[in-house]
């Protein structure tokens, strides 16, 4: 059988490769017969796609309180319009960034208070929690330097941030790995995307089948 109708999200700093191992899951879990959706935050529907413009452009003034509301904002419309109808179908929706991303980076990277943001992100979500996080864990100077080449050097709002910035990001993350161990999955990924990838499926196959 099929894996069906799990929410797996991908997180971890810039530069560590989420988007590419999610594309790599989508295949192998496909090639196995399940129907799979991939979404990336914010984006996934019409609002969030627009406000994803808006919020990674480097020239886009928004307050750290303004920025966390929107990215919640786009969560609730995701979540509404896109997640909890696919997983009703049955589909294994992977997640490129979600709740995780919000409170590493506005509570730890912004400072602002983390139960004001998981405030936000339970009315965004409800009771909605992913069934597994893969953390994609790599150190900021590596992942922003990675960032740099992939965007030949046309920074977004985040990556212009600086290594300290996302030092703290990191640092949010293995706390909220260490509250969750049941939730998430760290994986190196200073390594190969091929091991990487052989890793991850292990434990979705470990975990689900």
């Amino acid at each position: 059988m099929p894996i069906a109708g799990k929410f797996i999200t991908f997180e971890g700093g810039e530069g560590a490769g989420k988007s590419t191992q999610l594309t790599r899951l989508s295949v192998r879990l496909q090639s196995q017969g399940a129907a799979v959706l991939g979404l990336r935050e914010p984006g996934g529907t019409v609002f969030g796609e627009k406000m994803r413009e808006v919020l990674k452009h480097p020239g886009s003034a928004i307050r750290p309180a303004a920025e966390a509301l929107l990215f919640a904002a786009c969560r609730a419309q995701l979540v509404a319009e896109v997640i909890e109808p696919a997983l009703a179908e049955g589909k294994v929706v992977l997640c490129d960034r979600f709740i995780d991303s919000t409170v590493t980076y506005q509570a730890g990277g912004r400072g602002l208070d983390r139960g004001l943001i998981e405030s936000a992100n339970a009315l965004a979500c409800g009771p909605l929690r992913p069934h597994l996080t893969v953390l994609l864990d790599l150190d900021p100077t590596r992942g922003l330097g990675r960032a740099s080449v992939r965007d030949q050097g046309n920074a977004d709002r985040f990556e212009a941030l600086g290594a300290e910035f996302h030092q703290k990001v990191r640092t949010l993350y293995h706390t909220l790995a260490k509250e969750e161990p049941a939730r998430f999955f760290i994986v190196d990924a200073a390594r190969p995307p091929e091991a990487i990838e052989e890793e991850i499926w292990n434990e979705v196959a470990r975990r689900f089948r």
